[in-house]
């Protein structure tokens, strides 16, 4: 069986289909993120006869009505949403959504006398040389001889014949042949996205999000199309307030919907920590409500699939459009929202630069609204999505086929029940091995987005730790004020005594201190610059450091977990100073997670 068809249409026909419903724009309501130049570009290559690329449709399987009759799935458009975004525009004249989300037109304006196009603008408006609009002389709302009479009208010095053939040409466009791939509706997602990045010259990452999203926004019945709105919306709120503004005023329809009432907070919410993107909107929506993790078994489901039966059926399409619409509206909800965000900064994650797993905070995120949706009190809930969320980084449970590992987690919390599985989990992957060596080896490593690491620096500003050298700066200020890291052996120090940059840039090297402090230190060795801090406290001018007591210095460096061997360790000393800090991290590591 072909897995696919290759043919061509015309552009009339194309644009005819996509009016009438039998071609779904998965992507219409995201910007338009062409120039207006590219789509001059894309008329032209028309009118010329050039080819102009393939558009990739996937049709969608025959869904079985309660009465038993059969429906015919309509073609979702999988790749190609630009190009016809752009004969929408120039051709048909439909607006567009812009990078602010505002509809605006596209002009396309033809030169007869030298057969160019160009983009509509003041100067060209006012030349009798140009038709300044292509579309109505294309799509028939002018017919030929007038169009030809008003030109040559405001052109009497013009060749009838040559300004007669090109007009005519110029309407031939919609004549013109488009490549179309129509994908079989029996090919899995997986096959499809193979298909598509073999096809795409460009190879352009296509993810199952991507197709999921198609799905949704291609669907009116079930409300697909506001579920889609929905969660871009959302995501663009986060990050642009000013965004709401546009919604009132060009999206009516949305704005008087459930689903604008229920995330309009974000207008004046914050999150800095977690800001999803769509992708992490529908994970966690989905992982929540339906208790899987693969985005190919959330396709089906629209669609209707019956996996028993292997048949399509109108009944769970609608039912799956529902779970999935509540799944997203607790997403948004603001008290959940906002609560697990505080239940993230709590465990020390202040900063979105220490999570370096964004699959993690999914899924804790899903847990933390099944567990609530469970009725397991509030105190409870936290207590497991915290260890979850920490476990789950440690072992970079998420780090590569995350969703496998989603997939399988969920099912077993359903099956288990989380804390019988978290137990399991931990013996599993959080044994004594992992803590006195595994956790240790993970921390010999020069990248600061290292796991290990950020959890190290979360348990420092979960326990308020003091920075170095610091008597009352906070570790967590300097994080979010992205204060400096410091080489507790300067790194021009040792880079003097022929250490490489892999050496010297050790996490266990690093910790966060007071710019002041970091100039004062300099590439002195640390018995040297320690030397000088103990001189100050006991004479009582302080230079380098804020700290006036030695128990406080100690203390100090007991918080940072540096070890007292440090007052008298030079570049000699180094490699024997990396091996007992970092032991010394992971035991801080250690006992952060059991007070979770």
């Amino acid at each position: 069986m072909a897995k696919y068809s290759v043919h061509q249409q015309p552009v009339e026909t194309l644009l005819s289909w996509i009016k009438s419903g039998d071609i779904a724009i998965p992507e219409i309501q995201r910007p338009f993120v062409w120039k207006s130049a590219k789509v001059r570009d894309l008329i032209d290559s028309l009118y010329q006869g050039y080819p102009v690329g393939y558009i990739i449709t996937w049709r969608n399987p025959d869904v079985k009505l309660k009465n038993g009759e059969l429906s015919a799935g309509k073609k979702v458009l999988i790749d190609g949403q630009q190009r016809i975004t752009a004969l929408t525009a120039a051709i048909v004249g439909q607006r567009v959504l812009n990078k602010n989300y505002k509809e605006v037109n596209i002009r396309i304006a033809f030169n007869p006398l030298n057969e160019k196009f160009e983009v509509l603008n003041k100067a060209i408006e006012k030349s009798s040389d140009w038709i300044d609009n292509i579309n109505p002389i294309i799509n028939d709302e002018v017919s030929i001889t007038k169009a030809i009479r008003t030109y040559l009208k405001a052109n009497p010095e013009a060749d009838e014949d040559i300004v007669e053939e090109r007009i005519e040409n110029l309407k031939r466009i919609k004549n013109k042949q488009v490549g179309i791939i129509e994908l079989d509706h029996s090919l899995d997602i997986d096959t499809v996205t193979e298909i598509f990045i073999r096809i795409n010259q460009k190879g352009v990452v296509l993810s199952n999000a991507d197709f999921v999203m198609s799905k949704i926004a291609a669907d009116e019945i079930n409300g697909g199309n506001k579920m889609r709105k929905l969660v871009d919306y959302f995501c663009r709120l986060i990050v642009d307030k000013g965004f709401n503004k546009h919604i009132l005023d060009n999206d009516n329809g949305f704005a008087n919907h459930e689903y604008y009432k229920a995330m309009k907070w974000m207008a004046t919410g914050k999150d800095d920590l977690y800001v999803p993107d769509y992708i992490d909107v529908l994970r966690v929506s989905y992982t929540y409500k339906f208790s899987r993790g693969k985005f190919s078994d959330l396709v089906a489901l629209l669609s209707g699939r019956n996996f028993e039966t292997r048949s399509y059926q109108a009944d769970i399409a609608e039912r799956s459009y529902l779970m999935l619409s509540e799944g997203l509206m607790d997403f948004i909800n603001q008290t959940n929202y906002q609560r697990f965000i505080m239940l993230v900064e709590s465990t020390g994650l202040i900063h979105n630069k220490l999570i370096s797993s964004k699959n993690s905070l999914n899924f804790s995120y899903a847990l933390y609204l099944k567990l609530r949706k469970d009725g397991m009190p509030e105190s409870e809930v936290q207590h497991y999505v915290k260890r979850w969320l920490i476990m789950s980084l440690l072992i970079g449970r998420y780090s590569g086929s995350s969703e496998s590992m989603i997939d399988e987690d969920i099912k077993q919390i359903n099956e288990k029940g989380i804390q019988a599985y978290l137990e399991q989990m931990e013996r599993t992957h959080l044994g004594e091995g992992f803590w006195d060596f595994g956790l240790v080896s993970d921390l010999e490593t020069s990248s600061v987005n290292n796991n290990a690491y950020n959890v190290y620096l979360a348990a420092q500003c979960n326990a308020n730790a003091t920075a170095f050298l610091s008597k009352s700066m906070k570790i967590s200020s300097l994080i979010e004020q992205r204060g400096d890291i410091h080489h507790i052996f300067p790194k021009k120090y040792l880079s003097d005594n022929k250490f490489i940059q892999r050496q010297y840039n050790q996490v266990a090297n690093f910790v966060y201190t007071e710019q002041s402090t970091n100039i004062k230190v300099g590439k002195m060795p640390p018995k040297e610059y320690l030397s000088k801090v103990i001189n100050q406290i006991e004479s009582e001018e302080f230079d380098i450091s804020t700290i006036n007591n030695s128990d406080i210095l100690e203390e100090n460096l007991v918080v940072n977990d540096i070890p007292s061997s440090i007052l008298n360790s030079e570049y000699a000393d180094y490699d024997e100073f990396l091996k007992t800090r970092r032991e010394l991290m992971a035991k801080k590591i250690k006992g952060f997670y059991e007070t979770l």
